[in-house]
C-alpha cells in the first residue's frame, strides 16, 4: 500500500537535498491523500522524484525524515529503527560509557544527532528513560521497546531494569501518561556521574529526570571550584552544586524556584558529603535573589557564579523577550560577582544562537560595567552528538567568563 505523498514546491528541494530532517508546511505545494498526525510520508519534488519518508505532523514542521535513502525506505520500519539503535548504542560503546563506574548515566538517542527525530532515550543506571517529541515515535515505543531490549539486554548483556515514558509533556496534544512500559515499577533510582552519588525522580524530574547533556560542565566545575564560594542558579536537583563540593568549594548556595528541587538538592549534597556540608539550599526567584547580594561582603558574597536557565525563548516567535530575560540575569549577576570571579552562564533555548547568546552577553557586559573575559566555550556533552546536517542540535550554548 503506497503512502500519503507530500508533494515539494519547485525551488523548494534545497534543503532536502542537504539532508536537512526537517520538511517545514511552507515547501509542500500539495498533499496527495489523507495522512493523519503521526503517519508515515513520502516526499516528493514537483516531477514525483521519490525524496524522503518520514512522520507527517500537523505543525510548520510538517514532516520529521526518518531516512532519505530510497532503499532504505522500502524497507519495513522495525528494520529501519533496529538499524538506528545499534548505530547508536556502537557509538557509545565506543566513546566508553558503557561499563564505565564512575558514570553510569548518559543519553543513548539524541533524536536526529542519531537519526531518530522525535526521540530521546537516555540510560539511567539500568532504567531506560523514552521521550517522544513527535505522534509519530511515540506510536513506536511498544516496536522500540523490544528493539531496545534485545539490542541492550539480549545482544550485549546490559543489565536493564526497567523502561519509562517520558512523553506526558512533550507529544503533541497530550493524552499520554508517564509511567514503566516494560520491566519492574521503579519511581526513584540512585546514578553515579563523575563518581557523585544522585538520586533522580522519573515521574517528577525535569526533562527525562535530569539535565544529563552538563555533564562535561559540571566536571569542569569540579576542577575550578577549590576554595572559591559558589552560587548555583537555576540549581535543580544540586548537580553543578554536588560538582563545587567534591572540587572543595569553600561554600555552596543552590538557588531554585521549586521546593521539590531544592529538596532533592539537600537529599543528594546529604547523600555525598554528609549533614555538615557547606552548602545551603535556598526556594526563592533567581533574580529576586540576586539583589540580596552583596559583592564587597565576602561573608554572603560569591566569587563563582553559574547561571543555567530554563529555556527563556521556546521558539523564534519569543526570541526577543527570551534575549531580555538572558541579558537581565546575567547583566545582575555581573553586577554582583566578586571581582575576578568566574560566571558559568547558559542558554538551551534552540532558538538563540550562538551569535545572539554570545551578543546578549556583552550586552549584560556593558550594562553592569564590568570588564569580561571569555575564558571558554561551554557545548553540551558527547553523548548528544550534532547531525551536520541538522545545525539546530546544537541548542546548549555556554559561555565560562572572568568578571574583574
Amino acid at each position: 500500500m503506497s503512502r500519503p505523498q507530500l508533494i515539494i514546491a519547485p525551488g523548494k528541494e534545497k534543503a532536502i537535498l542537504r539532508r536537512h530532517p526537517w520538511i517545514f508546511s511552507g515547501a509542500v505545494k500539495r498533499i496527495d491523500g489523507e495522512p493523519q498526525e503521526g503517519d508515515l510520508v513520502d516526499v516528493v519534488d514537483a516531477r514525483g522524484q521519490w525524496m524522503a519518508t518520514g512522520h507527517y505532523q500537523q505543525e510548520s514542521i510538517i514532516c520529521k525524515v526518518l531516512t532519505f535513502d530510497v532503499q532504505e525506505a522500502a524497507l519495513p520500519i522495525e528494520e529501519i529503527l533496529r538499524r538506528r539503535i545499534k548505530s547508536a548504542v556502537n557509538y557509545r560503546v565506543i566513546l566508553g560509557f558503557f561499563g564505565d563506574e564512575r558514570t553510569n548515566v548518559f543519553r543513548l538517542v539524541h533524536a536526529e544527532g542519531d537519526y531518530l527525530p522525535g526521540l530521546v532515550t537516555d540510560w539511567y543506571n539500568g532504567v531506560l528513560v523514552l521521550q517522544a517529541h513527535s505522534v509519530g515515535m511515540h506510536r513506536l515505543f511498544p516496536m522500540l521497546t523490544e528493539l531496545f531490549v534485545n539490542e541492550l539486554h539480549a545482544y550485549h548483556g546490559y543489565p536493564l531494569k526497567a523502561i519509562f515514558d517520558k512523553s506526558g509533556a512533550t507529544v503533541p496534544g497530550g493524552g499520554v501518561q508517564d509511567g514503566i512500559i516494560w520491566g519492574e515499577e521503579i519511581a526513584e533510582n540512585e546514578l553515579m556521574e563523575n563518581g557523585i552519588r544522585l538520586m533522580v525522580n522519573f515521574y517528577e524530574g525535569q526533562k527525562t529526570g535530569f539535565f544529563i547533556d552538563q555533564r562535561e560542565n559540571r566536571a569542569l566545575v569540579q576542577q575550578l571550584a577549590f576554595d572559591h564560594r559558589l552560587l548555583n542558579c537555576f540549581g535543580y536537583t544540586g548537580g553543578f552544586s554536588l560538582a563545587a563540593l567534591k572540587g572543595g568549594a569553600d561554600y555552596v548556595e543552590t538557588v531554585d524556584i521549586s521546593k521539590k528541587a531544592i529538596t532533592l538538592c539537600n537529599r543528594n549534597v546529604e547523600l555525598n558529603f554528609g549533614t555538615d556540608a557547606p552548602h545551603c539550599g535556598v526556594v526563592a526567584d533567581v533574580l529576586d535573589y540576586l539583589n540580596t547580594i552583596d559583592k564587597g561582603d565576602y561573608a554572603r558574597g560569591f566569587d563563582f557564579i553559574i547561571l543555567d536557565p530554563p529555556a527563556f525563548a521556546k521558539n523564534h516567535r519569543s526570541l526577543q523577550q527570551g534575549l531580555k530575560g538572558y541579558r537581565s540575569i546575567n547583566q545582575r549577576a555581573m553586577e554582583k560577582i566578586a571581582p575576578g570571579g568566574l560566571l558559568m552562564t547558559f542558554s538551551c533555548s534552540q532558538a538563540v544562537s550562538k551569535e545572539d547568546f554570545q551578543t546578549m552577553v556583552f550586552t549584560a557586559a556593558m550594562n553592569a560595567g564590568r570588564r569580561v573575559r571569555i575564558v571558554r566555550q561551554l557545548p553540551h556533552a558527547m553523548d548528544h552528538p550534532v547531525s551536520i546536517h541538522h545545525p539546530e542540535g546544537e541548542y546548549l550554548k555556554g559561555l565560562l567568563l572572568q568578571v574583574e
